[in-house]
């Protein structure tokens, strides 16, 4: 380092893996960003900034201004822009960039999934079925013409358009396998829609053991040029690596 100064760290965040990276970090200086979509996020230890940088002109020179020595981009694995955003600014600011993204989910025995890769071609399979739709708010504007009818789950309420027959559920996470089941069973839901999110997945070993099939829309790939790791362990030994253990 060309000072005595903590190195500092941008975790782009929004996830639970980067809250907990963000309260693991120690000797470094740590902001989290989050993309203020929500009105009460659960906020991490250390500094907090909230809102947009205005595209990769405007991290770049963010992550200049502010001195920063490594990014994180630690966001939801769906969070495409600001992740290809992330990586080009990083790029252009010479500062290394580490991808902290949790496994895809895997088919199990007894699953029966259908794989697809826009929210588009998963609404366009649902005509006439009860969908639990748990792909967050900001995508059920995708299924607003699908003659079903839908069970949605967010953590704040969904923006028109949204489809004719649909209940919304506000809640927020980690659900417990018990509560999914009861869910399943009480709203006679009949297919699953899903992001390829990762993380804890009681919702889909509900849906294995009732035989609810899942349309389950994969995640976009990563940046090819970043450092990948899956865990907030090797997220911190990766910093470690580059910026030394404080």
């Amino acid at each position: 380092m060309p000072d005595a100064r903590q190195p500092r760290v941008l975790i782009l965040g929004g996830t639970s893996e980067a809250r907990a990276l963000a309260g693991a970090l120690r000797g470094y200086t740590v902001i989290t960003s989050l993309a203020g979509r929500t009105s009460s996020p659960l906020l991490p230890a250390g500094e907090v900034r909230i809102g947009g940088f205005g595209g990769v002109d405007g991290l770049a020179a963010y992550l200049a201004a502010q001195r920063i020595d490594v990014v994180v981009d630690a966001t939801h694995p769906f969070a495409a822009t600001i992740s290809a955003n992330a990586a080009q600014a990083a790029t252009r600011a010479g500062v290394p960039l580490v991808v902290l993204r949790r496994p895809g989910w895997v088919e199990q025995p007894g699953d029966v999934w259908h794989r697809v890769r826009t929210l588009e071609e998963a609404a366009a399979s649902l005509t006439g079925r009860r969908v639990f739709l748990t792909t967050g708010r900001q995508g059920i504007a995708a299924f607003a013409e699908v003659d079903a009818w839908f069970l949605a789950r967010s953590v704040e309420p969904p923006e028109p358009p949204m489809p004719r027959r649909l209940e919304v559920l506000l809640d927020r996470g980690p659900y417990s396998l018990e509560g999914e089941r009861r869910l399943l069973a009480e709203h006679r839901i009949d297919v699953l829609v899903s992001k390829d999110s990762g993380g804890p997945d009681a919702k889909l070993v509900a849906a294995r053991a009732r035989g609810i099939p899942v349309v389950m829309i994969d995640r976009p790939p990563a940046a090819a040029t970043a450092h990948t790791v899956a865990t907030v362990a090797e997220a911190v030994e990766r910093l470690e690596s580059l910026l030394g253990s404080h």
